[in-house]
């Protein structure tokens, strides 16, 4: 198809065609040396039919009501231009009712704001690492809450990197294990999309870092479970105000924390693989017994996959548009 276009138009459709590509590439740039671990992305922008940022001004009224309708019509023919998927994705994670007005929404955000900066100051207090743009990856606490020391990552960091104790010499039970979580979250951190130019900086991780620690403390029944790091890292990159970000991974979460919750006898996923089983049952029986006989009948195999939806299994950009809902043919 893009071939034939690049003959019919002279090279002009063709032209435009690997302009958008290279523009879409250049917001998400891959360090050069992780280029061959890539997987091979298949998106490829359709002129005339992304919703681009003037589209997308347009689909608001004069008070700021948004035509969702029509917004979610462009978006399955073409995608999201990147210079404005952050803004795009805070409504279709639902962190704004599309009929509220630009007055409503900013007064909504600056709660939030104010907010997640109450939940932040709180957890600062007891690690006072978190909103210093750096990180942690070893323990900071022993199992029953004693702090450990020298836990830095570098050896150049102030007395109180790690855990202050608590007046008492011991922490509640959900104190313990928030902090013994966030080292756990350090390690994930530093793995999560490394092949992207924006983690290389130390800033950017620990932005990443801050938010899980956060939603962590903020969300005691579940905490922090190893995967939440892929959900997050789009918010992180897409939106520059780590409050903002922060909300739009916990509207995500809303819809994804039972992913998260295992036990020893069930995993979070559970029904989704059950359901998985019955459709490849239905489409591909000789697939499903196929699987069956190598003792792949439960599709264990698919764990990760739908856990946080097939972020380790394509491209960043892939992924992202995959979320968004498209269905631009590659």
């Amino acid at each position: 198809m893009g071939f034939l276009m690049c003959k019919e138009d002279n090279g002009l459709g063709c032209l435009m065609k690997n302009s958008a590509s290279v523009e879409l590439e250049s917001y998400f740039p891959v360090r050069p040396q992780r280029q061959e671990d890539v997987p091979k992305t298949r998106f490829k922008p359709r002129v005339g039919k992304t919703l681009s940022p003037r589209r997308w001004n347009a689909a608001f009224s004069q008070d700021g009501q948004l035509d969702i309708a029509g917004v979610l019509r462009r978006i399955q023919r073409g995608g999201i231009h990147p210079s404005i998927k952050g803004a795009v994705w805070e409504f279709l994670l639902g962190c704004y009712d599309p009929n509220s007005t630009f007055e409503e929404r900013n007064e909504i955000r600056q709660r939030r704001r104010e907010q997640y900066a109450a939940w932040k100051t709180e957890c600062k207090e007891m690690v006072p690492v978190i909103g210093r743009g750096k990180f942690i990856t070893a323990a900071i606490i022993t199992d029953d809450g004693q702090p450990i020391i020298e836990t830095s990552v570098n050896g150049n960091l102030p007395d109180d990197f790690g855990s202050k104790p608590s007046d008492n010499g011991s922490a509640d039970k959900r104190v313990i294990q928030w902090k013994r979580s966030l080292h756990q979250i350090g390690l994930d951190v530093v793995r999560t999309d490394r092949i992207l130019v924006f983690y290389e900086t130390e800033k950017n991780q620990a932005k990443l870092w801050d938010i899980l620690a956060v939603y962590s403390w903020f969300d005691g029944d579940i905490g922090y479970v190893q995967g939440m790091s892929d959900i997050c890292s789009p918010m992180v990159i897409l939106l520059d105000d780590e409050a903002d970000a922060f909300w739009c991974f916990e509207r995500a979460m809303r819809r994804l924390r039972e992913n998260f919750r295992c036990s020893t006898t069930s995993v979070g996923v559970q029904s989704q693989l059950s359901t998985l089983a019955q459709i490849i049952k239905t489409i591909d029986p000789k697939l499903h017994q196929h699987l069956e006989e190598l003792d792949g009948g439960e599709y264990l195999f698919a764990f990760r996959m739908l856990m946080v939806l097939f972020r380790r299994e394509f491209s960043f950009v892939d992924s992202l548009y995959l979320w968004e809902g498209g269905r631009n043919s590659p």
